[in-house]
C-alpha cells in the first residue's frame, strides 16, 4: 500500500492531479472519521477533512516517502482539529430552555427518526456518552484516546503523528483512559 503511494505522491509531484484524487480515495473515509470523533460534528469534521487534503496537496513537496503517508496525513487533519478545537466556542446547549417555552429544552426540538429498540437505544446513549465524555477530555489526552481507541493505530504511529515521544504517548493515553473512568463513574 505503501509503494503505491509513494508512487501516486510521484506522479502528483511531476503534475498529474487525478494521482491525488486516487490519494484522496483512499484515505477520506478514515480521516473523516477521525476529524468527527475528535470534533463531534458531522459538518465540521468534512470541513476539516477536506481542508487537510488541500493542506496535504499543497505541501506534497514536502512530504517525506520514507515514512507513512497516512501518518503525515492525519498529523494535519489533528493539528487542524485541535485549532478547531482552541477556536471554537460553545453554540448552545441542548438542556437550556427554549425561550417562550415554559419547560421545554433543546432536546424537544430535536426530531424523531423513528422507533429503535429498547437495546439499540441504550447503546446509541452510551456511544454518545462516550463520544461526549471523549470531548470533554484536555486537547492532549483526546487526540491520543481517539487514535488509540476509535482509530485502533499502533502507539508508535501516534507517536509519529503528534510528533512526541512514545513514553509521553503511553503516559497520556493512561491519564486520558483514568479521566474517562472517572467521568464515566457516575453511570
Amino acid at each position: 500500500m505503501d509503494a503505491l503511494i509513494n508512487k501516486r505522491i510521484k506522479e502528483v509531484l511531476k503534475g498529474d492531479q487525478n494521482a491525488f484524487a486516487e490519494i484522496v480515495e483512499l484515505f477520506q473515509d478514515k480521516l473523516y472519521r477521525v476529524c468527527y470523533r475528535m470534533l463531534g460534528n458531522k459538518h465540521e469534521a468534512e470541513d476539516i477533512a477536506q481542508e487537510a487534503f488541500v493542506r496535504a496537496f499543497i505541501n506534497i513537496h514536502t512530504f517525506d516517502t520514507k515514512r507513512k503517508f497516512s501518518t503525515w496525513l492525519y498529523r494535519i487533519g489533528t493539528n487542524l482539529c485541535i485549532d478547531r478545537i482552541r477556536k471554537k466556542k460553545p453554540d448552545y446547549f441542548l438542556d437550556a430552555e427554549v425561550a417562550g417555552a415554559e419547560g421545554l429544552n433543546m432536546y424537544s426540538q430535536i426530531a424523531a427518526t423513528g422507533e429503535l429498540p429498547e437495546e439499540e437505544v441504550l447503546k446509541m446513549e452510551m456511544q454518545d456518552r462516550v463520544q461526549y465524555e471523549i470531548s470533554r477530555l484536555p486537547d492532549k489526552y483526546r487526540a491520543v484516546i481517539v487514535l488509540k481507541y476509535m482509530e485502533d493505530l499502533p502507539l508508535q504511529e501516534i507517536s509519529d503523528i503528534l510528533e512526541m515521544p512514545l513514553g509521553t504517548v503511553k503516559t497520556r493515553i493512561h491519564r486520558g483512559r483514568e479521566a474517562l473512568r472517572k467521568q464515566l463513574s457516575n453511570m
